[in-house]
């Protein structure tokens, strides 16, 4: 069972939406390369918020996954996509369902 997860808010820049929702999508193939995420979602809020959940079975998971590739594309896109820097908050998971 996946015990660790982020919770990551995003805003994007006013006429950049579509441009981050492309960044999200794409992003998909990154993490399909990482076998300790076990489930990642992005999604849309509204015409500006959007979010990014995903779970782990270790610590270690999660930490090799904030340090990875889409990591790298936050930092490197940010000031071009993002209104503020995106919000990372590490969640401890209490309950979940997965397919398997």
């Amino acid at each position: 069972m996946p015990a660790y997860g982020f919770f990551v808010e995003f805003e994007a820049r006013p006429g950049k939406e579509e441009d981050v929702a492309q960044f999200l999508v794409d992003a998909k193939e990154l993490v399909d390369a990482e076998p300790g995420t076990l489930a990642w979602f992005a999604f849309r809020l509204g015409p500006t918020s959007f979010r990014i959940f995903d779970a782990f079975e270790t610590e270690e998971d999660r930490e090799t996954h904030l340090q990875g590739k889409v990591r790298q594309q936050i930092e490197a896109r940010g000031d071009e996509l993002f209104s503020a820097p995106p919000t990372i908050t590490p969640v401890d998971l209490l309950a979940t369902k997965l397919p398997g």
